[in-house]
């Protein structure tokens, strides 16, 4: 069984290329301490203030161990420090989803037609 994190932020659209910055910084801390990094996203359509990132981790046990790798990693620290220093995330919420393996990760088997279906 995976449990994925899932983070909803609401950030400063102002501030999306900053946010982008954070974002591409966990790239390399958060496998390093444990976590699989499904992804960070940005709003591209809609609601242009709510951002999310996805993770990954075996158990919940595991996101705890997790958690304190990151808060003893120097890089993880000064990330969370530069997005408070630069006021970015305004909220953040967390909730955590039990993966359904059968659905995780299945790519396209064949190309989508773009043609409308025949009436």
């Amino acid at each position: 069984m995976t449990i994925t994190c899932f983070i909803r932020y609401r950030i400063d659209p102002f501030q999306r290329d900053a946010f982008a910055a954070y974002a591409a910084a966990w790239a390399g801390i958060i496998p390093r301490c444990g976590g699989h990094l499904v992804g960070y996203f940005l709003p591209h359509e809609g609601a242009n203030d709510i951002a999310w990132g996805l993770i990954a981790f075996d158990s919940l046990a595991a996101y705890e161990a997790y958690r304190a790798r990151l808060k003893a990693d120097p890089a993880g620290r000064a990330n969370f420090a530069a997005a408070q220093a630069g006021r970015f995330i305004l909220s953040e919420e967390r909730s955590f989803l039990e993966t359904v393996d059968a659905t995780f990760g299945i790519a396209a088997s064949h190309a989508v037609s773009r043609e409308p279906a025949a009436a």
